[in-house]
């Protein structure tokens, strides 16, 4: 790694520490020319599939969307930041975890559905509104029957 105050190219590891969250390594360098020291931090690069959209165009997938999403479905709800995070990583670890080269925009949708199920019921109602394009008060009678009355997944024959 190259030193950042002379742009020497060898430097030489001092010490190597696992955050606190255990995602990422810290190092701290020095540099063998100048002997200043500093920081760096090594994590995985994990890259996300492309996103499909229902009108067929592509696009990367963009975490900022997703939370925009998320915190617009969530505004005014007794929501924590951190059970927004967990829920953030809860659907970008079923993307990765998917295996697919490309994602549709739906199966995403559904995801987030999933959690502000479980989650918070109102954001729920607010995501589906949107996403689902609720064209009356009766949609949104349905939904909330749905969220009532949810099926039990054990047929009554």
């Amino acid at each position: 790694m190259y030193c950042p105050f002379c742009g020497a190219p060898d430097t030489r590891v001092i010490d190597s520490r696992l955050s606190a969250e255990g995602d990422k390594v810290r190092r701290r360098r020095g540099c063998l020319r100048c002997n200043a020291r500093f920081t760096t931090y090594e994590v995985a690069e994990l890259l996300m599939p492309p996103v499909v959209k229902r009108d067929g165009r592509r696009e990367p997938f963009l975490e900022e969307k997703l939370r925009t999403g998320l915190l617009r479905a969530l505004e005014k709800r007794p929501v924590s930041a951190e059970r927004v995070e967990d829920t953030m990583l809860r659907i970008k670890n079923r993307i990765r975890a998917n295996g697919e080269r490309e994602l549709n925009s739906q199966q995403i949708g559904e995801w987030v559905m999933e959690e502000l199920r479980n989650l918070d019921q109102v954001a729920y109602v607010r995501f589906a509104s949107v996403y689902r394009s609720f064209e009356d008060v009766n949609a949104f009678r349905e939904e909330i029957e749905r969220l009532q009355n949810p099926p039990t997944g054990l047929d009554s024959e």
